[in-house]
């Protein structure tokens, strides 16, 4: 346990003796804690502040540290049947696992002996419906990576940055928006730029090589939003890149896709598989791809392994090798 986390707790203790929640607090006060402590990104801030809010919707309220293992398996009954719902329709499995993740890891942080806010979990034993992984065959052909890269050059500048971005480093639509100048950086013998990525998935930072051609087409941009000289000199190393929200992004790539017909229901996400999926296909080590797509586990990259493997070769072809001579 951080010893940060223990003095923020220590903190409230002091200046708050009063509520109906464990050892004296609210239970706003224990999810403020557990957001503060827990939560980096603003996005999973958002998405778990939903989470829990439903829940306690459900609960009418009663004290988190009163909970027991049945009301949350019942919620996620309700949640799987579409009465829990916020639109009332049965929720998928994956987007039920999002719901009661957020309570998982609540009553995790409080049970734990360092904190003792909760008397138990709850959570325990509770599991989370089964997910099937839909996305394996989600990435682009070296053809359609062209198709789309052309239709993007055409439309603009930052349009094609945009979808190169995406395919080459291979980040998440919510990293690409908050790409500021500032983020770019030479190595210690300046022969490569890199990209601090600051904002990843549960707040952790990583660092991505940018190709040459990549920044070199960075530059011409850069340079193209100025309008003289002067204006250039005062880009701030805090403007951000791109001036767009996630949604405006997502039609970008959506509309191109239509255009040079796909025929594929295109998302930023996709082009993330596509880089995976090209980077072991050229040679990249697993290794690799894990560090650039910022993965804290090398399970869940593992996944375009064995796309590639059947891409490379797969057992069927082996067999027509081994009978060749009588087909």
């Amino acid at each position: 346990m951080n010893p940060q986390n223990n003095d923020s707790i220590e903190v409230i203790r002091h200046n708050n003796k009063s509520g109906p929640s464990g050892d004296g607090y609210s239970d706003e006060q224990i999810i403020h804690m557990f957001m503060a402590t827990n939560i980096h990104s603003k996005y999973t801030e958002r998405n778990y502040k939903r989470a829990i809010e439903l829940f306690r919707q459900f609960t009418q309220y009663k004290p988190l540290g009163e909970i027991t293992w049945q009301e949350i398996e019942v919620y996620k009954l309700g949640l799987i049947q579409g009465l829990c719902s916020i639109q009332k329709k049965p929720l998928a499995p994956a987007t039920v696992a999002s719901f009661i993740a957020p309570l998982r890891s609540l009553y995790k942080w409080g049970s734990d002996p360092n904190i003792a806010l909760f008397k138990q979990n709850p959570t325990s034993c509770i599991r989370i419906p089964s997910i099937l992984i839909t996305s394996k065959n989600h990435y682009l052909t070296k053809q359609e990576v062209g198709k789309l890269l052309n239709e993007l050059r055409k439309q603009s500048l930052r349009n094609y940055l945009i979808g190169l971005i995406f395919i080459l480093l291979g980040l998440r639509v919510s990293e690409l928006i908050n790409i500021e100048w500032g983020h770019f950086h030479k190595d210690v013998l300046e022969a490569s730029t890199w990209l601090t990525v600051v904002d990843g998935k549960g707040g952790k930072q990583r660092s991505l090589k940018v190709p040459e051609q990549l920044q070199e087409l960075l530059v011409e941009y850069r340079r193209s939003q100025a309008r003289s000289p002067l204006e250039l000199q005062r880009t701030g190393s805090r403007q951000r890149v791109f001036s767009l929200t996630v949604r405006q992004v997502e039609r970008i790539i959506k509309n191109a896709s239509l255009q040079c017909n796909l025929g594929k229901s295109l998302t930023p996400h996709w082009l993330r598989h596509t880089n995976a999926t090209l980077a072991l296909l050229f040679g990249a080590s697993l290794q690799q791809v894990q560090e650039t797509l910022g993965h804290s586990h090398i399970n869940t990259t593992q996944r375009y392994l064995h796309t590639v493997e059947q891409i490379k070769k797969a057992a069927p072809d082996y067999v027509q090798d081994g009978i060749r001579e009588y087909l």
